[in-house]
Protein backbone atom coordinates (compact mmCIF):
# COMPACT_ATOMS: atom_id res chain seq x y z
CA UNK A 1 0.00 0.00 0.00
CA UNK A 2 1.25 3.45 -1.05
CA UNK A 3 0.54 7.34 -0.38
CA UNK A 4 1.08 10.02 -2.84
CA UNK A 5 2.58 12.52 -0.99
CA UNK A 6 -0.01 14.86 0.93
CA UNK A 7 -0.14 18.56 2.04
CA UNK A 8 -0.12 18.25 5.09
CA UNK A 9 -1.89 21.75 5.77
CA UNK A 10 -4.37 20.50 2.78
CA UNK A 11 -5.27 16.88 4.42
CA UNK A 12 -6.02 18.68 7.87
CA UNK A 13 -8.12 20.79 6.20
CA UNK A 14 -9.83 18.46 4.18
CA UNK A 15 -10.61 16.35 7.68
CA UNK A 16 -11.86 19.95 9.38
CA UNK A 17 -14.64 19.62 6.97
CA UNK A 18 -15.74 16.88 8.35
CA UNK A 19 -16.36 18.51 11.51
CA UNK A 20 -18.08 21.63 9.37
CA UNK A 21 -21.62 19.81 9.60
CA UNK A 22 -21.45 19.61 13.68
CA UNK A 23 -19.74 23.07 14.21
CA UNK A 24 -22.62 23.96 17.01
CA UNK A 25 -21.33 21.43 18.93
CA UNK A 26 -17.33 22.29 18.08
CA UNK A 27 -18.18 26.29 18.27
CA UNK A 28 -19.91 25.20 22.21
CA UNK A 29 -15.95 23.29 22.16
CA UNK A 30 -13.94 26.12 21.81
CA UNK A 31 -16.41 28.39 23.72
CA UNK A 32 -15.98 26.33 26.99
CA UNK A 33 -12.21 26.28 26.09
CA UNK A 34 -11.69 29.94 25.75
CA UNK A 35 -13.36 30.41 29.29
CA UNK A 36 -11.16 27.85 30.33
CA UNK A 37 -7.98 29.12 29.03
CA UNK A 38 -9.00 32.45 30.31
CA UNK A 39 -8.83 31.13 34.03
CA UNK A 40 -5.45 29.87 33.42
CA UNK A 41 -3.17 33.41 34.19
CA UNK A 42 -5.79 34.43 36.54
CA UNK A 43 -4.03 31.79 39.75
CA UNK A 44 -0.46 33.40 39.48
CA UNK A 45 -2.25 37.21 39.39
CA UNK A 46 -4.13 36.22 42.77
CA UNK A 47 -0.13 35.39 43.87
CA UNK A 48 0.96 39.22 43.69
CA UNK A 49 -1.65 40.84 45.94
CA UNK A 50 -1.63 38.20 47.87
CA UNK A 51 1.80 37.99 49.16
CA UNK A 52 2.35 41.66 48.50
CA UNK A 53 -0.57 42.21 50.62
CA UNK A 54 -1.69 38.96 52.59
CA UNK A 55 1.62 39.06 54.50
CA UNK A 56 2.41 42.85 55.21
CA UNK A 57 1.25 42.36 58.75
CA UNK A 58 -1.42 44.48 58.56
CA UNK A 59 -5.00 43.60 59.65
CA UNK A 60 -7.50 42.90 56.64
CA UNK A 61 -11.13 42.20 56.67
CA UNK A 62 -11.21 40.25 53.11
CA UNK A 63 -9.30 37.55 53.79
CA UNK A 64 -11.99 34.96 53.47
CA UNK A 65 -12.03 36.49 49.68
CA UNK A 66 -8.43 34.72 48.71
CA UNK A 67 -9.08 31.28 49.60
CA UNK A 68 -12.97 31.80 47.93
CA UNK A 69 -12.05 33.16 44.84
CA UNK A 70 -9.26 30.21 44.44
CA UNK A 71 -11.82 27.27 44.78
CA UNK A 72 -13.89 29.45 42.22
CA UNK A 73 -11.30 30.12 39.49
CA UNK A 74 -10.88 25.96 39.54
CA UNK A 75 -14.82 25.51 39.80
CA UNK A 76 -15.14 27.38 36.52
CA UNK A 77 -12.14 25.52 35.20
CA UNK A 78 -13.59 22.36 36.11
CA UNK A 79 -17.00 23.24 34.80
CA UNK A 80 -16.43 24.54 31.34
CA UNK A 81 -13.19 21.83 30.83
CA UNK A 82 -16.29 18.89 31.39
CA UNK A 83 -18.41 21.16 29.08
CA UNK A 84 -15.40 20.99 26.44
CA UNK A 85 -14.26 17.44 26.39
CA UNK A 86 -18.15 16.22 26.18
CA UNK A 87 -18.65 18.34 23.50
CA UNK A 88 -15.56 17.51 21.48
CA UNK A 89 -16.01 13.66 21.84
CA UNK A 90 -19.78 14.05 20.61
CA UNK A 91 -18.65 15.76 17.71
CA UNK A 92 -15.34 13.36 17.37
CA UNK A 93 -17.98 9.72 17.63
CA UNK A 94 -19.76 11.47 14.60
CA UNK A 95 -17.13 12.63 12.52
CA UNK A 96 -15.74 8.57 13.41
CA UNK A 97 -19.38 7.47 12.35
CA UNK A 98 -19.89 9.50 9.09
CA UNK A 99 -16.02 8.43 8.22
CA UNK A 100 -17.13 4.60 8.43
CA UNK A 101 -20.43 5.54 6.53
CA UNK A 102 -18.76 6.95 3.72
CA UNK A 103 -15.83 4.38 3.41
CA UNK A 104 -18.51 1.49 3.35
CA UNK A 105 -20.51 2.94 1.16
CA UNK A 106 -17.52 3.80 -1.36
CA UNK A 107 -16.56 0.09 -0.48
CA UNK A 108 -19.56 -1.69 -2.09
CA UNK A 109 -19.56 0.53 -5.18
CA UNK A 110 -15.77 0.22 -6.27
CA UNK A 111 -15.37 -2.10 -9.19
CA UNK A 112 -14.14 -5.70 -8.84
CA UNK A 113 -11.04 -5.06 -10.34
CA UNK A 114 -9.97 -2.91 -6.90
CA UNK A 115 -10.54 -6.21 -4.76
CA UNK A 116 -8.55 -8.26 -6.81
CA UNK A 117 -5.85 -5.52 -6.27
CA UNK A 118 -6.54 -5.08 -2.49
CA UNK A 119 -6.42 -7.46 0.01
CA UNK A 120 -10.10 -7.55 1.72
CA UNK A 121 -8.07 -7.05 5.36
CA UNK A 122 -6.43 -4.11 4.47
CA UNK A 123 -9.95 -2.25 3.69
CA UNK A 124 -10.72 -4.03 6.97
CA UNK A 125 -8.07 -2.34 8.76
CA UNK A 126 -8.82 1.22 6.95
CA UNK A 127 -12.33 1.10 8.42
CA UNK A 128 -11.63 -0.29 11.71
CA UNK A 129 -8.09 0.72 12.55
CA UNK A 130 -7.43 4.46 10.58
CA UNK A 131 -10.99 5.81 11.21
CA UNK A 132 -9.70 6.50 14.86
CA UNK A 133 -6.71 8.24 14.18
CA UNK A 134 -8.21 10.42 11.86
CA UNK A 135 -10.86 11.38 14.80
CA UNK A 136 -8.36 11.91 17.41
CA UNK A 137 -6.39 14.38 14.80
CA UNK A 138 -9.80 16.53 14.14
CA UNK A 139 -10.79 16.54 17.72
CA UNK A 140 -8.60 15.89 20.49
CA UNK A 141 -5.73 16.93 18.95
CA UNK A 142 -7.46 20.95 18.32
CA UNK A 143 -8.98 20.52 22.23
CA UNK A 144 -5.32 20.19 23.28
CA UNK A 145 -3.66 22.70 20.63
CA UNK A 146 -6.58 25.50 21.22
CA UNK A 147 -6.87 25.16 25.09
CA UNK A 148 -3.20 25.00 25.77
CA UNK A 149 -2.52 27.67 22.80
CA UNK A 150 -4.70 30.08 24.67
CA UNK A 151 -3.22 29.26 28.17
CA UNK A 152 -0.42 30.26 27.01
CA UNK A 153 -1.06 33.62 25.71
CA UNK A 154 -2.95 34.36 28.61
CA UNK A 155 -0.22 33.27 30.51
CA UNK A 156 2.33 35.23 28.55
CA UNK A 157 0.45 38.19 28.62
CA UNK A 158 0.14 38.24 32.34
CA UNK A 159 4.27 37.72 31.93
CA UNK A 160 4.76 40.57 29.69
CA UNK A 161 2.30 42.54 32.24
CA UNK A 162 3.99 42.16 35.12
CA UNK A 163 7.72 42.39 33.37
CA UNK A 164 8.50 42.54 29.62
CA UNK A 165 12.33 42.45 29.77
CA UNK A 166 12.21 38.72 30.76
CA UNK A 167 9.36 37.66 29.17
CA UNK A 168 11.30 38.11 25.80
CA UNK A 169 13.89 35.84 27.22
CA UNK A 170 11.56 33.15 26.83
CA UNK A 171 10.26 33.48 23.30
CA UNK A 172 14.33 32.40 22.93
CA UNK A 173 13.21 28.79 23.29
CA UNK A 174 10.36 29.02 20.09
CA UNK A 175 12.82 28.10 17.38
CA UNK A 176 14.29 25.30 19.36
CA UNK A 177 10.67 23.29 20.11
CA UNK A 178 9.53 24.43 16.71
CA UNK A 179 12.51 22.31 15.56
CA UNK A 180 12.55 19.18 17.90
CA UNK A 181 8.47 19.15 16.62
CA UNK A 182 9.42 19.43 12.88
CA UNK A 183 11.84 16.75 12.96
CA UNK A 184 10.59 14.37 14.89
CA UNK A 185 6.80 15.06 13.41
CA UNK A 186 8.33 13.49 10.15
CA UNK A 187 9.46 10.68 12.08
CA UNK A 188 6.52 9.86 13.57
CA UNK A 189 4.62 10.39 10.49
CA UNK A 190 6.45 7.58 8.50
CA UNK A 191 6.39 4.98 11.63
CA UNK A 192 2.63 5.66 11.54
CA UNK A 193 2.47 4.81 8.02
CA UNK A 194 4.27 1.78 8.63
CA UNK A 195 2.36 1.00 11.35
CA UNK A 196 -1.05 0.90 9.32
CA UNK A 197 0.62 -1.10 6.73
CA UNK A 198 1.50 -3.60 9.58
CA UNK A 199 -1.84 -3.68 11.07
CA UNK A 200 -3.83 -4.32 7.32
CA UNK A 201 -1.32 -7.54 7.47
CA UNK A 202 -2.38 -8.38 10.66
CA UNK A 203 -5.79 -8.63 9.74
CA UNK A 204 -5.43 -9.86 6.69
CA UNK A 205 -3.35 -12.87 8.77
CA UNK A 206 -6.26 -13.53 10.82
CA UNK A 207 -8.96 -13.54 8.52
CA UNK A 208 -6.98 -16.00 6.27
CA UNK A 209 -6.60 -18.37 9.46
CA UNK A 210 -10.17 -18.43 10.42
CA UNK A 211 -11.49 -18.99 6.91
CA UNK A 212 -9.38 -21.60 6.27
CA UNK A 213 -9.06 -23.66 9.44
CA UNK A 214 -9.42 -26.61 8.35
CA UNK A 215 -6.81 -26.44 5.78
CA UNK A 216 -4.48 -24.92 8.55
CA UNK A 217 -5.55 -28.51 10.56
CA UNK A 218 -5.32 -30.95 7.91
CA UNK A 219 -2.29 -29.81 6.55
CA UNK A 220 -0.59 -28.97 9.83
CA UNK A 221 -0.35 -25.33 9.07
CA UNK A 222 -0.68 -24.37 12.31
CA UNK A 223 3.50 -23.58 12.85
CA UNK A 224 3.11 -21.63 9.65
CA UNK A 225 0.69 -19.40 10.40
CA UNK A 226 1.84 -19.24 14.12
CA UNK A 227 5.19 -18.04 12.52
CA UNK A 228 3.65 -15.74 10.02
CA UNK A 229 2.14 -13.75 12.70
CA UNK A 230 4.62 -13.47 14.85
CA UNK A 231 6.40 -12.19 12.50
CA UNK A 232 3.94 -9.10 11.40
CA UNK A 233 3.51 -8.82 14.80
CA UNK A 234 6.89 -8.57 16.18
CA UNK A 235 7.46 -5.78 13.15
CA UNK A 236 4.17 -4.38 14.54
CA UNK A 237 5.93 -4.08 17.97
CA UNK A 238 8.76 -2.63 16.40
CA UNK A 239 7.15 0.73 14.73
CA UNK A 240 4.92 1.39 17.59
CA UNK A 241 8.73 1.24 20.27
CA UNK A 242 9.76 3.34 17.03
CA UNK A 243 6.75 5.85 17.32
CA UNK A 244 7.11 5.49 21.27
CA UNK A 245 11.06 6.93 21.12
CA UNK A 246 10.22 9.82 18.75
CA UNK A 247 7.53 10.87 20.72
CA UNK A 248 8.69 10.51 24.29
CA UNK A 249 12.18 11.89 22.85
CA UNK A 250 10.16 15.42 21.65
CA UNK A 251 8.68 15.90 25.15
CA UNK A 252 12.26 16.49 27.07
CA UNK A 253 13.62 18.03 24.47
CA UNK A 254 11.66 20.85 24.58
CA UNK A 255 11.25 20.65 28.29
CA UNK A 256 15.04 20.51 28.55
CA UNK A 257 14.80 24.19 25.98
CA UNK A 258 12.22 25.33 28.03
CA UNK A 259 14.28 24.93 31.50
CA UNK A 260 17.09 26.61 30.12
CA UNK A 261 15.04 30.01 29.81
CA UNK A 262 13.40 28.89 33.10
CA UNK A 263 17.12 29.13 34.92
CA UNK A 264 18.02 32.28 33.37
CA UNK A 265 15.07 33.94 34.19
CA UNK A 266 15.05 32.85 37.49
CA UNK A 267 18.93 34.26 37.72
CA UNK A 268 18.04 37.92 36.36
CA UNK A 269 14.70 37.83 38.21
CA UNK A 270 16.89 37.31 41.70
CA UNK A 271 19.27 40.36 40.31
CA UNK A 272 16.62 42.55 39.93
CA UNK A 273 14.92 41.93 42.99
CA UNK A 274 18.31 42.35 44.90
CA UNK A 275 18.02 45.46 42.70
CA UNK A 276 14.95 46.27 44.52
CA UNK A 277 13.54 46.03 41.02
CA UNK A 278 10.38 43.79 41.72
CA UNK A 279 8.51 42.09 45.12
CA UNK A 280 7.98 39.62 46.47
CA UNK A 281 4.73 38.85 45.48
CA UNK A 282 5.22 40.27 41.61
CA UNK A 283 8.33 37.40 41.59
CA UNK A 284 6.48 34.57 42.88
CA UNK A 285 3.31 35.52 40.47
CA UNK A 286 5.88 35.40 37.43
CA UNK A 287 7.84 32.08 38.54
CA UNK A 288 4.31 30.56 39.10
CA UNK A 289 2.81 31.51 35.98
CA UNK A 290 6.46 30.42 33.80
CA UNK A 291 5.88 27.39 35.55
CA UNK A 292 2.94 26.79 34.62
CA UNK A 293 3.71 27.45 31.02
CA UNK A 294 6.19 24.21 31.32
CA UNK A 295 2.72 21.72 31.09
CA UNK A 296 0.66 23.26 28.31
CA UNK A 297 3.99 23.75 26.58
CA UNK A 298 4.73 20.08 27.50
CA UNK A 299 0.73 19.06 26.20
CA UNK A 300 1.85 21.20 22.52
CA UNK A 301 4.63 18.86 22.36
CA UNK A 302 2.50 15.26 23.22
CA UNK A 303 -0.05 16.23 20.47
CA UNK A 304 2.61 15.89 17.77
CA UNK A 305 2.50 12.13 17.74
CA UNK A 306 -1.17 11.58 17.40
CA UNK A 307 -1.46 14.47 14.86
CA UNK A 308 1.16 13.12 12.50
CA UNK A 309 -0.83 9.20 13.26
CA UNK A 310 -3.75 11.17 12.43
CA UNK A 311 -2.62 12.30 8.89
CA UNK A 312 -1.14 9.25 8.24
CA UNK A 313 -4.59 7.64 8.69
CA UNK A 314 -6.17 10.47 6.85
CA UNK A 315 -4.09 9.87 3.79
CA UNK A 316 -4.84 6.17 3.74
CA UNK A 317 -8.38 6.75 4.50
CA UNK A 318 -8.49 9.38 1.56
CA UNK A 319 -6.68 7.41 -0.58
CA UNK A 320 -9.82 4.66 -0.26
CA UNK A 321 -12.43 7.25 -0.85
CA UNK A 322 -10.59 9.18 -3.95
CA UNK A 323 -10.85 5.56 -5.49
CA UNK A 324 -13.23 5.63 -8.50
CA UNK A 325 -16.39 4.01 -8.13
CA UNK A 326 -17.66 1.76 -10.76
CA UNK A 327 -18.09 3.43 -14.14
CA UNK A 328 -22.11 4.12 -14.01
CA UNK A 329 -22.18 6.56 -17.41
CA UNK A 330 -24.94 4.52 -18.81
CA UNK A 331 -28.41 6.89 -19.13
CA UNK A 332 -30.65 4.38 -20.45
CA UNK A 333 -33.28 2.94 -18.26
CA UNK A 334 -35.17 -0.33 -19.77
CA UNK A 335 -37.54 -2.64 -17.86
CA UNK A 336 -37.74 -5.87 -18.28
CA UNK A 337 -35.68 -7.28 -20.93
CA UNK A 338 -36.18 -9.76 -23.35
CA UNK A 339 -33.22 -11.14 -22.92
CA UNK A 340 -31.63 -10.85 -26.14
CA UNK A 341 -27.67 -10.94 -25.55
CA UNK A 342 -25.22 -10.18 -28.31
CA UNK A 343 -21.26 -10.88 -27.82
CA UNK A 344 -19.45 -8.42 -31.06
CA UNK A 345 -15.85 -8.73 -31.14
CA UNK A 346 -15.18 -8.53 -27.78
CA UNK A 347 -11.51 -8.69 -26.70
CA UNK A 348 -10.59 -8.16 -22.53
CA UNK A 349 -7.39 -8.45 -21.05
CA UNK A 350 -6.94 -8.40 -16.74
CA UNK A 351 -4.49 -5.74 -15.29
CA UNK A 352 -0.56 -6.57 -15.99
CA UNK A 353 -1.93 -9.48 -17.35
CA UNK A 354 0.36 -11.06 -20.41
CA UNK A 355 -2.02 -11.88 -22.84
CA UNK A 356 -6.02 -11.42 -23.24
CA UNK A 357 -8.47 -13.57 -21.32
CA UNK A 358 -10.64 -12.82 -24.18
CA UNK A 359 -9.71 -12.79 -27.75
CA UNK A 360 -12.43 -11.61 -30.77
CA UNK A 361 -15.70 -12.93 -29.02
CA UNK A 362 -18.75 -13.40 -31.15
CA UNK A 363 -21.50 -14.67 -29.97
CA UNK A 364 -25.13 -14.22 -30.96
CA UNK A 365 -28.12 -15.41 -28.04
CA UNK A 366 -31.41 -15.60 -29.47
CA UNK A 367 -34.15 -14.78 -26.03
CA UNK A 368 -35.17 -17.81 -23.72
CA UNK A 369 -31.76 -19.81 -25.27
CA UNK A 370 -30.00 -21.76 -23.08
CA UNK A 371 -25.84 -21.12 -24.12
CA UNK A 372 -23.82 -23.43 -22.05
CA UNK A 373 -19.73 -22.25 -22.17
CA UNK A 374 -17.35 -25.48 -21.71
CA UNK A 375 -13.69 -25.51 -22.04
CA UNK A 376 -10.54 -26.14 -20.45
CA UNK A 377 -9.96 -23.82 -16.94
CA UNK A 378 -8.49 -20.66 -17.76
CA UNK A 379 -10.43 -20.72 -20.75
CA UNK A 380 -12.30 -17.58 -20.06
CA UNK A 381 -15.44 -19.08 -19.50
CA UNK A 382 -16.38 -16.95 -16.02
CA UNK A 383 -14.79 -13.61 -17.72
CA UNK A 384 -16.91 -13.77 -20.52
CA UNK A 385 -20.21 -14.42 -18.13
CA UNK A 386 -18.35 -11.59 -15.52
CA UNK A 387 -18.62 -8.99 -18.63
CA UNK A 388 -22.62 -9.41 -18.98
CA UNK A 389 -23.61 -7.62 -15.59
CA UNK A 390 -20.09 -5.44 -16.33
CA UNK A 391 -18.06 -6.76 -13.45
CA UNK A 392 -15.64 -6.06 -15.56
CA UNK A 393 -15.50 -3.86 -18.57
CA UNK A 394 -14.79 -5.21 -22.48
CA UNK A 395 -11.22 -3.82 -23.50
CA UNK A 396 -12.95 -3.54 -27.03
CA UNK A 397 -15.74 -4.56 -28.88
CA UNK A 398 -19.29 -4.43 -27.65
CA UNK A 399 -21.82 -6.32 -25.82
CA UNK A 400 -25.58 -5.76 -26.55
CA UNK A 401 -28.57 -6.58 -24.58
CA UNK A 402 -32.13 -6.33 -26.47
CA UNK A 403 -30.02 -4.36 -28.86
CA UNK A 404 -29.08 -1.82 -26.15
CA UNK A 405 -25.03 -1.81 -25.72
CA UNK A 406 -24.92 -2.26 -21.95
CA UNK A 407 -22.59 0.50 -21.36
CA UNK A 408 -24.95 2.86 -22.17
CA UNK A 409 -27.48 0.84 -19.79
CA UNK A 410 -27.33 2.53 -16.20
CA UNK A 411 -25.80 -0.37 -13.64
CA UNK A 412 -29.06 -0.73 -12.01
CA UNK A 413 -31.28 -1.15 -15.01
CA UNK A 414 -29.24 -3.99 -16.53
CA UNK A 415 -28.18 -5.35 -12.79
CA UNK A 416 -32.32 -6.22 -12.31
CA UNK A 417 -32.62 -8.00 -15.34
CA UNK A 418 -29.71 -10.66 -14.42
CA UNK A 419 -29.96 -13.09 -11.79
CA UNK A 420 -26.31 -15.04 -11.10
CA UNK A 421 -25.93 -18.21 -8.87
CA UNK A 422 -22.06 -18.87 -8.56
CA UNK A 423 -19.81 -21.82 -7.48
CA UNK A 424 -18.82 -20.01 -4.67
CA UNK A 425 -21.93 -19.32 -2.63
CA UNK A 426 -22.12 -15.92 -0.53
CA UNK A 427 -25.18 -16.38 2.31
CA UNK A 428 -24.89 -13.22 5.24
CA UNK A 429 -25.18 -14.33 8.46
CA UNK A 430 -29.16 -13.75 9.09
CA UNK A 431 -31.99 -16.15 8.46
CA UNK A 432 -33.16 -17.96 5.88
CA UNK A 433 -35.48 -16.39 4.90
CA UNK A 434 -33.32 -12.80 5.10
CA UNK A 435 -30.68 -14.81 2.71
CA UNK A 436 -33.55 -15.67 -0.02
CA UNK A 437 -34.91 -12.57 -0.07
CA UNK A 438 -31.58 -10.66 -0.21
CA UNK A 439 -31.49 -7.17 -1.68
CA UNK A 440 -35.31 -7.35 -1.69
CA UNK A 441 -36.47 -8.13 1.82
CA UNK A 442 -38.98 -5.57 2.22
CA UNK A 443 -40.50 -5.88 -0.40
CA UNK A 444 -41.53 -10.01 -1.26
CA UNK A 445 -43.80 -11.68 1.01
CA UNK A 446 -43.16 -14.56 2.56
CA UNK A 447 -45.56 -17.03 1.03
CA UNK A 448 -43.60 -16.17 -1.88
CA UNK A 449 -40.34 -16.59 -0.23
CA UNK A 450 -41.51 -19.91 0.53
CA UNK A 451 -42.79 -20.67 -3.43
CA UNK A 452 -39.01 -20.01 -4.36
CA UNK A 453 -38.02 -22.43 -1.72
CA UNK A 454 -39.90 -25.04 -2.67
CA UNK A 455 -38.94 -24.30 -6.38
CA UNK A 456 -35.29 -24.84 -5.60
CA UNK A 457 -36.10 -28.16 -3.32
CA UNK A 458 -34.94 -26.43 -0.20
CA UNK A 459 -38.02 -26.07 1.48
CA UNK A 460 -38.18 -29.48 3.16
CA UNK A 461 -34.85 -28.97 4.95
CA UNK A 462 -35.59 -25.21 5.77
CA UNK A 463 -39.12 -26.27 8.14
CA UNK A 464 -36.52 -28.96 9.66
CA UNK A 465 -34.48 -26.53 10.80
CA UNK A 466 -34.84 -25.18 14.57
CA UNK A 467 -36.76 -21.85 13.46
CA UNK A 468 -37.22 -23.02 10.31
CA UNK A 469 -37.12 -20.12 7.89
CA UNK A 470 -36.36 -17.58 10.06
CA UNK A 471 -33.52 -20.06 11.40
CA UNK A 472 -30.16 -17.68 11.24
CA UNK A 473 -27.56 -19.44 9.33
CA UNK A 474 -24.07 -18.47 10.76
CA UNK A 475 -21.18 -16.94 9.02
CA UNK A 476 -21.52 -18.00 5.14
CA UNK A 477 -23.99 -20.33 5.82
CA UNK A 478 -22.05 -22.34 8.46
CA UNK A 479 -24.55 -24.10 9.61
CA UNK A 480 -25.92 -25.95 6.49
CA UNK A 481 -24.24 -28.46 3.98
CA UNK A 482 -22.79 -27.25 1.10
CA UNK A 483 -25.87 -28.55 -1.46
CA UNK A 484 -28.28 -27.02 1.47
CA UNK A 485 -26.03 -23.58 0.40
CA UNK A 486 -26.17 -24.37 -2.91
CA UNK A 487 -29.75 -24.62 -3.22
CA UNK A 488 -30.66 -21.09 -0.75
CA UNK A 489 -28.47 -19.76 -3.58
CA UNK A 490 -30.46 -20.93 -6.42
CA UNK A 491 -34.08 -19.50 -4.62
CA UNK A 492 -32.80 -16.63 -4.32
CA UNK A 493 -32.02 -16.45 -7.81
CA UNK A 494 -35.82 -18.06 -8.68
CA UNK A 495 -36.92 -15.29 -6.19
CA UNK A 496 -35.46 -12.53 -8.42
CA UNK A 497 -37.20 -13.72 -11.39
CA UNK A 498 -35.04 -12.10 -14.06
CA UNK A 499 -34.76 -12.52 -17.74
CA UNK A 500 -31.27 -13.05 -17.98
CA UNK A 501 -29.99 -16.16 -15.78
CA UNK A 502 -26.09 -17.32 -15.06
CA UNK A 503 -25.05 -20.37 -13.61
CA UNK A 504 -21.47 -20.43 -12.55
CA UNK A 505 -21.21 -24.22 -11.86
CA UNK A 506 -24.91 -23.80 -10.02
CA UNK A 507 -24.86 -27.67 -8.76
CA UNK A 508 -21.19 -28.37 -8.31
CA UNK A 509 -21.84 -28.54 -4.38
CA UNK A 510 -24.49 -31.04 -4.88
CA UNK A 511 -24.62 -34.95 -3.93
CA UNK A 512 -26.25 -36.95 -6.96
CA UNK A 513 -29.47 -37.01 -5.30
CA UNK A 514 -29.76 -33.17 -4.36
CA UNK A 515 -28.38 -32.87 -7.97
CA UNK A 516 -31.28 -34.38 -9.53
CA UNK A 517 -34.06 -31.72 -7.41
CA UNK A 518 -32.26 -28.94 -8.71
CA UNK A 519 -32.01 -29.77 -11.86
CA UNK A 520 -35.24 -30.13 -12.02
CA UNK A 521 -35.80 -26.85 -10.51
CA UNK A 522 -33.53 -25.27 -12.98
CA UNK A 523 -35.34 -26.56 -15.63
CA UNK A 524 -38.62 -24.95 -14.38
CA UNK A 525 -36.25 -21.90 -13.55
CA UNK A 526 -34.57 -21.64 -17.02
CA UNK A 527 -37.99 -21.99 -19.23
CA UNK A 528 -38.49 -18.44 -20.74
CA UNK A 529 -34.99 -17.18 -19.96
CA UNK A 530 -31.97 -16.31 -21.60
CA UNK A 531 -29.42 -18.88 -19.79
CA UNK A 532 -25.89 -19.12 -19.46
CA UNK A 533 -24.35 -22.06 -18.29
CA UNK A 534 -20.41 -22.68 -17.06
CA UNK A 535 -20.50 -26.24 -16.69
CA UNK A 536 -17.02 -28.05 -15.92
CA UNK A 537 -19.43 -31.34 -15.44
CA UNK A 538 -20.50 -31.73 -19.16
CA UNK A 539 -23.83 -33.97 -18.47
CA UNK A 540 -25.68 -31.13 -16.91
CA UNK A 541 -25.86 -29.85 -19.95
CA UNK A 542 -26.20 -31.86 -22.88
CA UNK A 543 -29.52 -30.52 -23.43
CA UNK A 544 -28.59 -26.64 -23.83
CA UNK A 545 -29.27 -24.78 -27.19
CA UNK A 546 -26.15 -24.54 -27.92
CA UNK A 547 -22.65 -25.54 -26.55
CA UNK A 548 -19.62 -23.04 -26.88
CA UNK A 549 -16.24 -24.92 -26.36
CA UNK A 550 -13.97 -21.91 -25.34
CA UNK A 551 -9.51 -22.14 -25.24
CA UNK A 552 -7.14 -19.66 -24.56
CA UNK A 553 -10.09 -17.08 -24.63
CA UNK A 554 -11.22 -17.85 -28.26
CA UNK A 555 -14.24 -19.75 -29.07
CA UNK A 556 -13.14 -23.21 -30.78
CA UNK A 557 -16.34 -25.12 -31.47
CA UNK A 558 -20.17 -24.30 -31.03
CA UNK A 559 -23.17 -26.68 -31.71
CA UNK A 560 -25.74 -28.92 -29.85
CA UNK A 561 -24.60 -31.76 -27.70
CA UNK A 562 -25.30 -34.17 -30.75
CA UNK A 563 -23.84 -32.12 -33.35
CA UNK A 564 -20.03 -31.65 -31.64
CA UNK A 565 -19.84 -35.39 -30.45
CA UNK A 566 -20.49 -36.06 -34.30
CA UNK A 567 -17.78 -33.52 -34.86
CA UNK A 568 -15.02 -35.40 -33.04
CA UNK A 569 -13.34 -32.18 -32.21
CA UNK A 570 -12.37 -30.39 -28.68
CA UNK A 571 -15.70 -31.30 -27.07
CA UNK A 572 -15.87 -34.60 -27.88
CA UNK A 573 -12.82 -35.11 -26.94
CA UNK A 574 -13.93 -33.23 -23.54
CA UNK A 575 -16.78 -35.66 -23.35
CA UNK A 576 -15.13 -39.00 -23.67
CA UNK A 577 -12.31 -38.33 -21.20
CA UNK A 578 -14.84 -36.88 -18.76
CA UNK A 579 -16.91 -40.00 -19.25
CA UNK A 580 -14.41 -42.27 -18.57
CA UNK A 581 -13.36 -40.28 -15.24
CA UNK A 582 -16.84 -40.90 -14.32
CA UNK A 583 -16.65 -44.63 -15.25
CA UNK A 584 -13.73 -45.02 -13.15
Amino acid sequence: MTHPPVNSRQLYFRLLGYVRPYWRGFALAIAALLVTAATEPLFPALMKPLLDKGFDGQPRDDLYLAPFAIVAIFAVRGLFGYIAAYCMSWVSNRVICDLRAQMFERIVRLPAAYFHAHPSGQLISRISYDVNGIASAATTVITTALRDSFAILGLLAWLLYLNWRLTLVLFLIAPAIAFVIRVFGHRLRAMSRASQIGMAQMTQSLQEAIDGQKVVKIYGGESQEIARFGKINENLRRYGMRQAIAAAASVPLVQISASIAVAIVVYIALLQSSAAQTTVGGFVSFITAMLMLLAPLKHLADINAPLQRGLAAAESVFTLLDEAPEDDQGQTTIGRARGEIAFEGVHFRYQNAERDALAGIDLAILPGQTIALVGPSGGGKTTLANLLPRFHHASSGRIRLDGHTIEDLTLASLRTNIALVSQDVVLFDDSVAANIAYGTLHTVSRAEIEAAARAAHAHDFIIAMPQGYDTSIGENGIRLSGGQRQRLAIARAILKNAPVLILDEATSALDTESERQVQDALVELMKGRTTIVIAHRLSTIENADRIVVLSHGQIIETGTHADLLAHEGAYAQLYRLQFAEDAV
